[in-house]
This record gives C-alpha cells, structure tokens and sequence, in this order.
C-alpha cells in the first residue's frame, strides 16, 4: 500500500467535513477541500483552520470545487467523503470517484450508521476493496474516539494501513466494528438517549435530565445531549436503528410522538435557538432567560420556576463522588428505594446490559464497546459501571430487572477479574458532581 501523501474530503464546508480536514492537515498532510461552490470549500477552510488551534499553517488546506474531482480526486491517496448523511446522496458521490480515483486509492466514508456494504454496491471491484466506513466523533478536533468500519469486500490490508494511519497519524483511539446498523457508539448511546426522551414524557424533561446528569458518568445530560445533536438528527439515527434492528431493546428506538411533532414545528434544538427544542434560551450573557418544554402541550415554562427538587438519591451520590469515591456513588443507587431509583436504575442497567450485549455481534472485545463510549461519547464506559458494582452484584440486578446478562459480564464473575481494560485510564475521570 503507497504512503498518504494527499488527502481529498469531500462535503468539506460540512462540520464533520471541516472538522475531519482539520485532523488531517494537523498531521502534516496536503489535503484539499472540495465543495459545491469555491465559497463553500473557502467556508470550510477557515472553520478547520479554527478548529486546528495555529496546528495547520494559513491557507495550507488546498480548495477546489467538484469541476476539479477528475483532477484533485486523481492525484488522491485517500478520498474523504462527509457530504450529508442521506444513501442515495452518498451513492452518488461514490459512482463520481468511481470514474476518476487511481487504482489503490482509498475511499472513505465518514458515515455514523449507513451500511458500508450498501455506499460502495454496484462500483468496481477496486473501489470495493479499497472502501471503509472511518466514523470520526463531533468535533473530531477534540473527540479522539474512532470507529473504523469495513464491509465483507473490503481489503485486509486496507483495514490495517488505516488503523496504523488513524491511531499513529492522526491519534485516534480506534474501535473496529461490524457494519451493522449505526456501528456500536451511536447505536448503544442513542438507545439510552432516545429511552431517556421517551421517559421525559412521562416524568418530565427538567426531571430526567436531573436525574441522569454528570454523577451518572457523561459529560452532558441526556436531553441536552439530543439538543447539542440537533432533533432531525437524533430521529435519523434511531429510526435507521428501528427499522434494521430486531433486538431486547427495539422498542428503545421508536421515536416519541412529541417529538416528531417539535420536528414538524421547526424545533431541531441548539440549531434553532428560537425555537429550542428540549431547552430554549432567550437572550444572552447573565441576563438570559431558560426555558423547558413541556412534552404535553409543546410550550415552554420557565426552567427557574419549574425546575423540581434535587432527587435524595442524586444528592447522596453527588457527596459521594465530591469525596473521590465513584463506587459509593453506584452503591447508592444500587440501594436506594423509590420512584428516582428505579428509573435511575432503569436506564443505567439497560446501558450495561444493551452496551456489552453488542459484544461477538458488533465488537470483539468488552474493551471495544467501553473504548467508544468513553472516547467517542465521553461517557462512563459500561464495564466501569459494572466493575463498581461488582460483577455477581451487577448480574443479580439485571436480573432482577429482567435485562439480558452478557456473556462477557458472566466470564468476569466467574473468573472473578474486572473487565475495564485500559490501566492508564482514570476510571473516576467520568464522573462530576456539578
């Protein structure tokens, strides 16, 4: 396999194109943004530019339009493409390179859940073997977190030089995952995510949030997560999940009726700011005012005024991780009684269990599923979950709470060893009391 010498991302005026370009030419490498227009590919290289942080030198990033593909894609050694997340748009992005890439060039997509199998069927036999899925996290600039994906054609060797090009080049950690639907990040997280705004319901959305916040071992809440995504997003993705999946958590994966109707308004969260969707803000700076939608009626209240009282049970485990003891914080909630506790115990149970029940199916290894949820999603991986409650402990819950208990989690009790993997990670680095 020849050297990286030239990289092409196409969609690159994209935030995943923008971003990803960022990556690359951080690394040293020549790469050239290609966009409709010259004004688009220019719009992506001043956003990579700011996102690289003075790591990629002033107009180092060529720019060209897709007049140019025959020219630009042929000099390529990899051809990136980040154009919007849609098959048949993709597919025909793909027919065009076909035409014009080098033999042995590889071609990349950045895909977050479309079958790899299906972006390259009816191209030539190199382009099949030379194709992957390289699922980079939002931004890439600062989520090292990397699926790497290949399909049944794909080239052995293809799969190992980006490895190699991805971990050692550009400093990715590097899950590799069966194409299955969504992979194994956004199909374990928008699980929990999209469960999470099924339950806000009925309980609430200020209330769910409060309850799975930063103690729970992600970085921001779930509700706030989806609004981050963006609504039209998050509905992509779970119902690609809904209709190719058939497994213990399909149900998980149907879209709450309210929020196909906040879609249908214009409600697509942080990217309307006018409209919200879970949160809205008015105004700006201190004097800003926060709103909560009200799944029932789709109006808004006051976040101030209808904010409900910290749970106990937060409490409780907050204090304890304020005192660097996460595993008193699990053991709290594996304790407590109640409403809060049962649905905290709900959603974190169903995240063990759905998470390293993926694993032989989608990953390898327990450390596969526990590298992308701690490095793609930055949320506490399940096998750190499952390690503080103890394992024998961890399988009389799931039990009691008729949830699938993996075959990895049953190994580890057994042999009574813990399954987090990765011995230069902080375990407790996961966990917040904000």
């Amino acid at each position: 396999m020849r050297p990286l010498r030239k990289i092409v991302v196409l969609g690159a005026n994209g935030a995943m194109g923008s971003g990803s370009g960022a990556v690359f030419a951080s690394a040293g490498i020549p790469t050239v943004f290609l966009a409709r227009t010259l004004e688009k590919a220019e719009a992506g290289r001043s956003r990579a530019e700011q996102l690289a942080k003075g790591k990629v030198a002033p107009r180092s990033i060529g720019v060209a339009t897709y007049d140019d593909m025959a020219r630009v894609i042929g000099e390529a050694d990899l051809v990136f493409e980040a154009v919007s997340e849609d098959l048949g748009v993709k597919r025909q992005v793909f027919a065009l390179v076909d035409r014009v890439r080098a033999a042995g060039t590889i071609v990349a997509t950045v895909s977050s859940g479309l079958s790899i199998a299906a972006l390259c069927a009816d191209r030539s036999e190199d382009l099949r073997r030379h194709f992957l899925g390289v699922h980079l996290f939002n931004p890439p600039t600062v989520i090292p977190g990397c699926e790497l994906i290949a399909h049944r054609e794909t080239d052995e060797e293809v799969v190992a030089v980006m490895r190699n090009v991805l971990e050692a080049t550009f400093g990715r950690v590097v899950v590799e995952c069966a194409d299955t639907p969504a992979f194994a990040g956004n199909r374990i997280g928008f699980k929990l995510l999209n469960e999470v705004a099924q339950l806000a319901g009925e309980h609430g959305v200020a209330y769910m949030d409060q309850l799975l916040g930063s103690h729970t071992g992600r970085a921001l809440a779930p509700l706030a997560t989806i609004d981050l995504v963006g609504w039209d997003v998050h509905k992509a993705i779970v119902e690609n999940l809904y209709t190719n999946t058939r497994d213990e958590a399909h149900a998980c994966f149907a879209l709450p009726a309210y929020v196909q109707r906040g879609i249908d308004t214009g409600h697509l969260g942080r990217k309307t700011r006018d409209k919200g969707g879970f949160f809205r803000v008015e105004g700006k700076g201190p004097d800003a005012e926060h709103f909560v939608l009200d799944p029932a009626t789709g109006g808004y209240r006051s976040l101030v005024e209808h904010m409900p009282p910290m749970p106990a049970l937060v409490e409780r485990m907050k204090a304890a991780i304020r005192t660097g003891h996460y595993p008193a914080a699990l053991d709290v909630l594996c304790r407590a009684a109640g409403k809060e506790a049962e649905i905290l115990r709900r959603v974190m149970l169903g995240y063990i269990s759905y998470a390293l029940g993926r694993v032989g199916e989608v990953v390898s290894r327990a450390r596969d599923v526990d590298r992308i949820m701690g490095f793609g999603f930055n949320w506490a991986p399940p096998s750190v979950l499952a390690d503080a409650i103890g394992a024998r402990r961890t399988i009389t819950l799931l039990e009691q709470a008729k949830l699938d208990v993996p075959h990895v989690l049953v190994e580890a009790a057994e042999k009574n060893v813990h399954l987090f993997d990765e011995p230069e990670v902080d375990r407790g680095r996961f966990f917040f009391a904000a």
